[in-house]
Parts: C-alpha cells; sequence; structure tokens
C-alpha cells in the first residue's frame, strides 16, 4: 500500500510539473476567467459597431468588385461565426451590410462607438496581458497609450482587409495552377488543396496578430521563440474555434427558453472563449519565459517606477527542464 501511494505521489508531482497544467494553474491564479469574461463583453460591442462602420467603408471603395466584397464577407463570417447570414442563420443578413455606401451621421456614431468600444478592449487587454507577463502597471502618457491602441485598431482592419485580398488572390493562383496542370478546380483533391492553403493563411495572420498584440501591449521585449511559440499556440486554437464556431454559437438556439436572443448569446460565448485563448496564450508565453531561466523587464520608458516587492507579484513555478 505505501508503495502504491507513493507511486500515486511521483506521478501526481510529475504532472504538476508538467508545463500546461502549470500554465493553467497561474492562469485561475490570476482570475484568468473573469478577465476573459470583461474583454469578451467590450468586444461584442466593438464588433457590432464597427461591422456597420467597416462594411459602409468597403462599401464605398470596392463598389464595382463583387468579388471583393464576397472576400471580405466570408472573412468576417468565418473569423466570427454566427455574426453574419450566408444562410446557415446569423445575426445580420448579408443584404444589410452593403445598404450604406455613404458616410451619414450614424455611421459618423458608429465610428466614434467603434474607438470607445475598441480602445477600452485593448486598454483592458494591457492590463490583463501585463499581469500575466508580471509586469507593473504602464505608466506611459495615456495619450501616447491611446495613440498606440488607435494604432492596433486600424492595424485590425487593415488585417481584415488583408487577409480578403490573401483569399482572393490564393483562389485565383490555384485556379491558374490547376489550369495549366489540367487539375479540375471543382475537384475533390483541388477543393482540400485550396481549403488545406486557406488555413495556413489564416494560421499565419493569426499568429502574427497574436505576436503583435502581445508586443505592443506588454511593451517590452520579449524572446522571439518564447513569443512566437505561444502565439502560434493561440493561433491553432482560435482556428479551432473558428472550425467550430458554428457548432458553438448554435448550441443555445436549441433551447426554447434562450431561443429569441440564441445569436447574440452564442456570440457572447464565443468571443468570450477567444479571449481566454488570447489570455492562455500570454500566460503560456509567461511561463515558458521562465522555464527558459529569462525575465520580461520593463522599458525604459517606465524607469524609476518602482517594480512590486517580489511577495506582491504573482509567481510561476518553474519545474527543472522545459517540457
Amino acid at each position: 500500500m505505501k508503495a502504491l501511494i507513493a507511486t500515486v505521489k511521483l506521478l501526481v508531482a510529475r504532472v504538476m510539473r508538467l508545463r500546461p497544467v502549470r500554465v493553467f494553474q497561474f492562469y485561475s491564479q490570476n482570475n484568468g476567467g473573469i478577465l476573459a469574461g470583461g474583454l469578451s463583453l467590450t468586444l461584442l460591442y466593438s464588433v457590432f459597431a464597427g461591422l456597420y462602420v467597416g462594411f459602409a467603408v468597403v462599401g464605398m471603395v470596392a463598389v464595382s468588385n463583387p468579388a471583393f466584397e464576397n472576400a471580405i464577407v466570408t472573412t468576417v463570417s468565418s473569423s466570427v461565426p454566427g455574426l453574419i447570414d450566408t444562410g446557415n442563420g446569423g445575426a445580420i443578413k448579408v443584404h444589410q451590410l452593403f445598404t450604406s455606401r455613404t458616410i451619414t451621421i450614424t455611421s459618423i456614431i458608429a465610428l466614434v462607438a467603434v474607438f470607445v468600444t475598441a480602445l477600452s478592449w485593448f486598454s483592458s487587454a494591457r492590463s490583463a496581458v501585463r499581469l500575466f507577463f508580471q509586469l507593473p502597471q504602464d505608466k506611459t502618457f495615456f495619450l501616447l497609450l491611446k495613440l498606440k491602441d488607435l494604432g492596433l485598431v486600424i492595424g485590425f482592419g487593415i488585417v481584415v482587409v488583408v487577409s480578403a485580398g490573401l483569399s482572393v488572390f490564393s483562389t485565383s493562383a490555384l485556379d491558374f495552377l490547376f489550369g495549366l496542370v489540367g487539375i479540375d478546380h471543382h475537384s475533390l483533391f483541388a477543393t482540400l488543396v485550396a481549403r488545406g492553403v486557406g488555413l495556413l493563411i489564416v494560421l499565419a495572420i493569426d499568429t502574427t496578430t497574436l505576436a503583435v498584440l502581445f508586443r505592443v501591449l506588454a511593451a517590452t521585449r520579449i524572446p522571439f521563440p518564447r513569443l512566437i511559440v505561444g502565439s502560434l499556440l493561440g493561433g491553432i486554437s482560435l482556428g479551432v474555434l473558428k472550425v467550430l464556431g458554428a457548432t458553438i454559437v448554435g448550441g443555445a438556439g436549441r433551447n426554447p427558453l434562450l431561443a429569441s436572443f440564441a445569436v447574440i448569446l452564442g456570440l457572447l460565448v464565443w468571443m468570450g472563449l477567444v479571449c481566454q485563448v488570447i489570455l492562455i496564450s500570454a500566460t503560456w508565453i509567461a511561463v515558458d519565459v521562465t522555464d527558459h531561466g529569462q525575465t520580461l523587464n520593463p522599458k525604459p520608458i517606465t524607469r524609476g517606477l518602482r517594480t512590486p516587492p517580489e511577495h506582491h507579484r504573482p509567481r510561476i513555478k518553474a519545474a527543472g527542464p522545459p517540457r
């Protein structure tokens, strides 16, 4: 019996030393779930306001390019499942997106709402990410922080446009290549290749976006291997969420008591999971940095600030050689 107990204790100790276990422990100890829940509410407001403004601008710029408009719709609907009704249900009908092709008072109000909610989200995300990175509060002049966050808001909008452009380009390029070698672009092989290329492009964009987000919000140098591994894991997780998005968003609709607002509830649940992925990815990077005997130091702009005493700072348990 003593031998069995000793074996179980040894097994438990080994499991507790695994990096994924320590990541979730550290995430839970710092109320990651609560932080992600708050972020998801602000994100929901930002998405709806941004959708109105974004498609108004796209409608004016790409009025004679239906292929690009379709690519934008596909990009947004795949990134936020259940938001746009492309035939399987959603919060907004496709034909309603391009009804406004001019800047109106409503568009201006929506634009203000986008900036207010998006800047609020990035501000909250900065506090959460710096908490997991064990960095003190960023004391940069608040206007400079808002300008930095504004750059992120614009950058995210550009990412959507670039994603749509890459989708159109990759589809045309693959059709051209398949035509050269005599492969029907409607065949199973062509469909699988196109799908695989599309997923790789999305993974690359998501990974790069997360890496830039963490780097800007942390406002300090993050060892590149640690940053890219954590961002890649986050990108893969976001990809899985997108694949399962329709199931997640539509799940609430099966409950008759929730049917009247099932789409909004489903979107809130999905965005909560997205925010969880972002913060868990940040936690992975923090634990990975500690496991490699490295530290994240504030940039010189925060020099002169007193770093919180060691016993006031959350601790990440290192566990010998990285796993």
